[in-house]
């Protein structure tokens, strides 16, 4: 390294200021000066001219907002943490068992858990606080209102799995809440028994120590205070409200510089955050106004950076110039507690599971079976049938939660929403839901459903794949409509009211595959032996669950064993094409081909204008003379549009559907239209 370089002497401006007597716009240059630099990562440069206007009295703690963050900034780089995860919050670790259940709101064990809409859960006392119209996800964002504006209700399976699995942690949370009730209350010895009597049943719970300490710094126990903010931060080391607690707790205490380097690590995690920038702003703090557990506190404070923009100042010397920005955050903050803080990026289990300290044990009287309880689940208490739909009795595969609180697989769901709009434990109207075809999987039971059961969710999910294959399989047990005529190449807009058939249109849209065949019905065998596969081009649905199916003909086929399934019809068929001629043969046949064309073009050119614009409004103008009569399997596309607009029933259609011989098709489209031409004349 080279020698260290004496400081360059300051600037003109810097000494006239320094001499007194300055002008209030001299002072705004000079700040915005200041400001300017810091954010360019020249603290050297900047920092002599906020100490100057400390020392002249001329700065306000809320004018120090640029060099706060720039030296977060430096914080943020120094620790490692990604630029990504701190625009959104604090970096991601691995959680401990019961943290599965943890919810994202108040970052605690999930007490009275509520699933919304969008999959994700809270706990319900995290969401009542704000306006249940307003209520929003704060992972996904969308609303979670019920209807009426309403919050949806307890998510049953999951409290009741959460009192069976962790009873310690579950009693806790029940113990937070009324001490947080207590504490609103300004009861705050009662507040404080709450929370004693709650840490001894899960002693390793950080926002329990984080709110305790809280309620330490209202009654001025300052050094309780500390020592439980330092037990949150070791339990969760990137928690923002831990450290934000922990540097209250400093600045309490007078420790000016440590406090500061606590708020700067706050706004390293989240660089949004009001608080902390305000804390770290006016470190020197007073007093404290209390606020609600759990909530960003409102928190008015006096004071001012000066001590340690000296201090940081003092150190400048020593910092090299590649990497000034990092140099001066760790120079500045990273004194007696280095060590300590450069642990906090690469945290272990060790740390994240450690015990209580002797003092706070003996004062919480820690129950080792509570602590056992609270941290890990016995196999034994996992039974597999907690895990299972009501309706099909097999264990959830794609669970969705509805707003009354009871979990249903999602094709369960579906189906019972198909008869009846209800939910099928409790009966209340799930039409809201219903309208809003909008069914997201519960994240929370899939999560522990893979957790704690993934060999029954093996072979769930082998049970299920081997249906759906089954499903899309277009030759054995094809899903049926029994309707109208159906031909290849021509539209059929179909209007699906019936729970059958809304089963069936779910299923092929499911499986991918977007089709089933159409047929007519049939007085003896249900429906006829001939039909045509559709396919799907576009679904409609509507509140009440009827739906609007765009579909089109694709190929025809012959039925070779009619069955059922679930209430609608479905058979083994083989697909037919017409057989190709050749010679004199095709010769012959394109001579017959353009002639019943020819004169199929008259006759639609002959019918009333209302009616011609019905027939286009529904099946679309007549499609154009193929140059190869033979080149579709099925024939010539006009020729079906044809059949389909002529004013036949389907008994005398359906024969045309079975020809194998395009020459046989187009004879008989001839004797129809011959037939209708000699009946108009007369």
């Amino acid at each position: 390294m080279g020698s260290r370089q004496p400081p360059p002497e300051p600037p003109l401006v810097l000494q006239q200021l320094a001499a007194g007597g300055s002008r209030a716009p001299e002072w705004r240059a000079l700040l915005g000066r200041a400001d300017g630099l810091a954010a360019a990562g020249k603290l050297p440069e900047a920092l002599p001219l906020y100490r100057l206007a400390s020392r002249h009295r001329q700065l306000r703690a809320e004018q120090l907002g640029r060099l706060v963050e720039c030296l977060a900034r430096g914080v943020r780089l120094r620790e490692g943490l990604p630029a990504a995860a701190t625009a959104s919050g604090p970096p991601q670790q691995q959680p401990r068992d019961w943290e599965v259940f943890g919810c994202r709101k108040c970052q605690g064990f999930l007490f009275e858990p509520v699933s919304l809409p969008c999959g994700h859960t809270f706990c319900k006392k995290c969401l009542e606080r704000e306006r249940p119209p307003r209520a929003r996800c704060v992972l996904c964002r969308e609303e979670g209102g019920a209807a009426g504006g309403q919050l949806p209700r307890v998510n049953v399976i999951l409290s009741n799995l959460l009192a069976k699995w962790f009873p310690c942690q579950v009693k806790a949370s029940q113990l937070r809440h009324e001490g947080n009730r207590l504490y609103e209350e300004k009861k705050l010895q009662a507040a404080l028994q709450k929370y004693n009597e709650a840490l001894s049943l899960a002693p390793n719970d950080h926002l329990l120590y984080s709110n305790r300490s809280q309620i330490n710094s209202t009654l001025k126990a300052c050094e309780e205070a500390l020592h439980d903010a330092e037990t949150a931060c070791r339990l969760q080391p990137y928690w923002f409200k831990g450290h934000l607690r922990k540097g209250q707790a400093l600045a309490n205490l007078g420790k000016t510089e440590e406090a500061l380097r606590e708020f700067l690590f706050c706004l390293a995690l989240d660089t949004g955050n009001k608080t902390a920038k305000s804390e770290a702003q006016k470190v020197n703090v007073e007093q404290k106004k209390g606020f609600p557990l759990q909530e960003e506190p409102d928190v008015t404070t006096s004071g001012s950076l000066r001590k340690s923009i000296q201090i940081t100042e003092s150190k400048k010397d020593c910092l090299e110039e590649e990497n000034k920005l990092t140099s001066i955050a760790e120079s500045a903050f990273l004194t007696s507690d280095k060590r300590s803080l450069l642990k906090r990026k690469g945290c272990s289990e060790e740390v994240r599971s450690a015990e209580v300290p002797c003092k706070l044990m003996k004062k919480d009287a820690v129950d080792t079976k509570g602590n056992s309880a609270g941290q890990h689940i016995p196999f034994e208490s996992v039974d597999p049938s907690d895990l299972d739909c009501s309706l099909c009795m097999r264990l959830f595969y794609e669970p969705v939660t509805t707003p009354c609180g009871h979990t249903f697989c999602l094709k369960c769901l579906e189906r019972c929403l198909d008869h009846n709009p209800k939910c099928p434990l409790c009966k209340e109207g799930l039409s809201e839901c219903l309208a809003m075809r909008k069914y997201c999987k519960t994240v929370l039971m899939e999560e522990l459903i893979a957790r704690y059961l993934p060999e029954e969710l093996t072979e769930r999910r082998k049970i299920y794949e081997e249906e759906i294959a089954e499903l899309s399989n277009l030759n054995k047990n094809v899903p049926i409509f029994v309707c109208t005529m159906a031909y290849p190449t021509v539209p059929c807009p179909l209007h699906i009211f019936e729970p059958c058939y809304r089963l069936m249109i779910r299923r092929c849209m499911e499986t991918g595959t977007k089709q089933f065949g159409m047929c007519i019905s049939d007085p003896v065998k249900g429906f006829a032996d001939y039909g045509c596969i559709l396919e799907i081009r576009n679904v409609e649905f509507f509140a009440d669950g009827r739906s609007v199916v765009d579909s089109i003909g694709k190929r025809r086929f012959k039925v070779i064993q009619h069955s059922q399934r679930d209430g609608y019809n479905t058979a083994d068929i083989e697909y037919i094409e017409d057989q190709k001629v050749q010679g004199q043969d095709y010769a012959a046949l394109l001579v017959l081909h353009d002639s019943v064309y020819d004169l199929a073009y008259t006759w639609f050119n002959s019918l009333k204008q209302a009616l011609k614009s019905r027939i286009l409004s529904h099946f679309g103008p007549m499609p154009a003379k193929d140059p190869d009569p033979q080149a579709n399997p099925n024939g010539p596309a006009w020729c079906w549009w044809v059949l389909a607009v002529l004013p036949l029933e389907n008994r005398a259609q359906l024969p045309f559907l079975a020809m194998k011989s395009l020459k046989d098709r187009l004879n008989g489209i001839r004797r129809v239209l011959t037939f209708m031409s000699r009946t108009r004349s007369r």
